[in-house]
């Protein structure tokens, strides 16, 4: 019996059907090859985080560009899953560049904020693998839709954030400005389902390594990945900022 429950997963990368996928590949998608390809993934994002943070005057002329192209290669890399060695590591240089310029803005701010958030989004990559590999949390069918309503409702405050900056104007619990308890709490709120997120995208790649998906999923797998602990990594950069001005 399959103990994988279902496809369903919070992560917009990683979709019900990602794996669903017929081929006679004999060359198949391993967990060990997904953690290689995420771990060169990472690499790529920091070589690139770090050039934007070092060169930040090109990096500030190249943020918008970046973003939009990212957006694109996202969605190519979501639709065309066979191209994904070729557009996952585009898509970490991509990104790389984002999250140099932001980086450096935060920590122009609060200096070591960046190395804190850093730390810390490791720790839980680490922790939430630990607990999953030894068995203490299931990615149950009630776990996967509560993590998935959580991550479309946390998505949707996104939506209607940003278009109310066109208007001058903003979710007050959203801002990271706001230092208040409960702007704190809702910050603390999105990180746990991110790290949540974890389990279930670590569940959703274990399921596509037994069932005998392409080897290319394995870069697909990493994207998904990637995309999580970018989120989790700017939401605890967020957290940092927050809590740093209330001193």
């Amino acid at each position: 019996m399959n103990k994988h429950l279902s496809y369903r997963t919070g992560n917009p990368v990683l979709t019900s059907n990602a794996f669903n996928i017929q081929s006679d590949y004999t060359d198949k998608m391993t967990i060990g090859g997904t953690v290689n390809k995420t771990f060169l993934s990472l690499l790529i994002l920091v070589g690139s985080a770090y050039y934007s943070w070092t060169n930040i005057g090109i990096a500030n002329i190249l943020l918008l560009p970046s973003i939009l192209i990212s957006l694109i290669v996202a969605f190519i890399t979501i639709r065309n899953k066979h191209w994904s060695p070729t557009t996952v590591p585009i898509y970490a240089v991509l990104q790389g560049i984002f999250l140099g310029v932001i980086s450096n803005m935060f920590n122009s701010v609060y200096e070591g904020i960046v190395i804190t958030a850093v730390s810390y989004t490791l720790c839980i990559l680490f922790a939430l693998l630990s607990i999953y590999r030894l068995g203490l949390i299931k990615a149950t069918e009630n776990f996967k839709l509560g993590i998935g309503a959580a991550t479309g409702g946390i998505l949707l405050l996104y939506i209607i954030n940003f278009v109310m900056s066109f208007f001058g104007s903003g979710i007050p619990l959203m801002n990271v400005n706001n230092a208040s308890m409960m702007s704190i709490g809702f910050s603390v709120f999105v990180i746990i389902i991110a790290a949540l997120s974890l389990v279930v995208d670590f569940d959703f790649i274990e399921e596509g390594a037994e069932k005998g998906a392409p080897k290319y999923m394995e870069w697909f797998g990493a994207f998904g990945l990637m995309v999580t602990l970018v989120w989790l990594y700017l939401e605890i950069l967020k957290l940092l900022a927050k809590m740093n001005s209330r001193k």
